[in-house]
């Protein structure tokens, strides 16, 4: 082969693009996973509502993914974790609310937990023995968000959407009442206790009453609050009278009110006031004091069953009350008295001013109206006023042939003068019986007795020995009987010939004229 022949075809190398590889159908299912549980995750985040923090006293009952929140019935929150206060004091449970429920967690928002409760004569919770407790809430009406609340230890008696009008009431006595006792209008349940607490100064209870609509209406400025707790037995004229407001109030208690129907005509009262909570009904409807006088009175006389608030009435109208009841003993002397402050009103003593002149002296006649009932033999006296519980009150009346008295305008209060009491009045003359008893000589007269028994002994005696004599003589065989049996046998017949006499007179008058006449022949 020479040089020039042309050498056969050789291969020549080609770039070849490189085709790329198909993703294996293997690889498809984790990522559709990946992708669904993105999604899913997505889903339930953007599903799910705030987290709140809610502070508790006990988680009694509660249980860390199992408690749920509950708002009319239906579940809008589950507690997710249980644990206790950095300072060990509190619970502190966290809460995983659902959605769409930013709305209902604002500032004023209320959280309590619903167990078994007995309360003002409810019974509630009582669905909780078979599934246990849960949270409820009351949606407030603030528009200020909030993710941390405090839960009360009891329910609200009053819901937030409930009409009506809350009143504060003043007592120093709480008595039975306790969250949810009745209020009853014309024996009309109209509403609640809502809540009660200790007054600051410690002297009294504020009670925090709720009156539903359109009941609230009915109170106005003069309205009257009382204790209808039990019930009120009292004796009048007209017999027993017993009031109560209710079986409920008997059992746990009430309060009740009404507007005295004499007085003008009110508008309703403000939400928020302010009324005193007498005892009862008598005290509630007491007639206001008007000007009222303060006196002193001293007793020589135990007193116990007097106590302040005891009634003081002139000839039976009441005209104060007693503020106090002291012992003193004078230091010089040593003597013990009790002294008794009064406070008593003027008006109810019927002292009207109409006739006095603008300037006159109205405290100068008020003591001169005084002076004059005191030499009038006007005195203070106590008396009992009941009893069954032996309770004492002060009493002024006329008294006759007591010591004459002046008051001592000098002392400040004035001092009233006083006479015994009934029972002392009656032991003074009891005393002076048995003092008259004892100056009688009864030595003297025993003597003198025993002597005329003595003179009558022997007169009996004697009168014995003379009814001897006498049957003696009078025997039947004796000569006395006989001759005395003769001479009764002829008085016997002198009778008898009278009694004929007196009869042929009746029969004949006219023979004491004429004489007797003969028989017609």
């Amino acid at each position: 082969m020479s040089d020039s022949d042309p050498a056969p075809d050789a291969p020549v190398s080609k770039t070849v693009p490189r085709k790329r590889a198909r993703i294996s159908i293997v690889w498809l299912i984790p990522i559709v996973a990946a992708a669904a549980g993105v999604w899913v995750a997505a889903t339930v985040i953007l599903g799910e509502g705030p987290k709140i923090t809610i502070v508790l006293r006990s988680a009694e009952g509660l249980e860390a993914g199992k408690t749920q929140i509950e708002y009319h019935g239906v579940e809008v929150g589950k507690l997710t974790e249980i644990r206790l206060s950095k300072n060990h004091e509190r619970v502190v449970a966290i809460a995983q609310m659902a959605s769409k429920t930013d709305a209902l967690l604002v500032e004023d928002t209320k959280f309590w937990v619903v167990r078994p409760r007995v309360s003002g004569g409810t019974v509630s919770g009582l669905g909780t023995l078979l599934s246990g407790a849960y949270l409820t809430m009351d949606i407030g009406d603030s528009k200020k968000s909030q993710r941390r609340f405090e839960v009360l230890e009891n329910p609200p008696v009053v819901k937030g959407d409930e009409l009506g009008r809350y009143f504060v009431l003043e007592t120093p006595d709480l008595g039975s009442l306790d969250n949810g006792t009745p209020l009853f209008f014309r024996r009309l349940k109209v509403g609640e206790v809502a809540s009660y607490e200790l007054a600051k100064t410690g002297k009294s209870f504020q009670v925090t009453a709720f009156v539903k609509a359109p009941y609230d209406q009915y109170v106005t400025p003069a309205t009257r609050f009382w204790h209808a707790s039990g019930i009120d037995v009292s004796f009048s004229a007209s017999g027993l009278d017993v009031q109560t407001q209710s079986l409920a109030s008997i059992l746990i208690g009430g309060i009740a009110f009404e507007t005295p129907a004499n007085g003008p005509v009110l508008p309703s009262a403000e939400d928020g006031a302010e009324f005193p909570l007498a005892a009862n009904r008598a005290a509630a409807f007491k007639p206001p004091v008007n000007n009222p006088q303060t006196y002193q009175v001293v007793f020589d006389q135990a007193v116990r069953g007097l106590a302040p608030g005891a009634p003081v009435d002139f000839r039976g109208i009441p005209i104060g009350e007693v503020v106090d009841v002291t012992g003193k003993m004078d230091a010089r002397t040593f003597d013990f008295a009790i002294w008794v402050t009064l406070r008593l009103d003027a008006a109810r003593f019927g002292i009207e001013f109409t006739d006095l002149a603008p300037d006159a002296d109205r405290e100068a006649v008020r003591r001169r109206m005084i002076d004059a009932l005191v030499s009038r033999g006007v005195r203070a006296q106590i008396k009992t006023g009941n009893l069954l519980s032996g309770a004492l009150y002060v009493a002024l009346d006329f008294f006759k042939d007591v010591p004459a008295a002046t008051v001592d305008w000098s002392q400040n209060p004035p001092l009233l003068p006083s006479t015994a009491g009934q029972f002392e009045a009656l032991e003074a003359k009891l005393i002076r019986i048995v003092d008259k008893i004892d100056q009688l000589p009864f030595k003297a007269i025993g003597e003198g007795l025993q002597k005329s028994i003595t003179d009558l002994d022997a007169t009996l005696v004697s009168a014995r020995g003379t009814f001897d004599n006498a049957s003696a003589l009078i025997e039947p065989n004796s000569v006395l009987g006989q001759q005395l049996d003769g001479t009764l046998q002829e008085v016997s017949g002198a009778a008898r010939a009278i009694r004929l006499l007196a009869d042929y007179l009746e029969r004949h008058p006219e023979s004491l004229i004429r004489g007797k006449q003969g028989e017609a022949k």
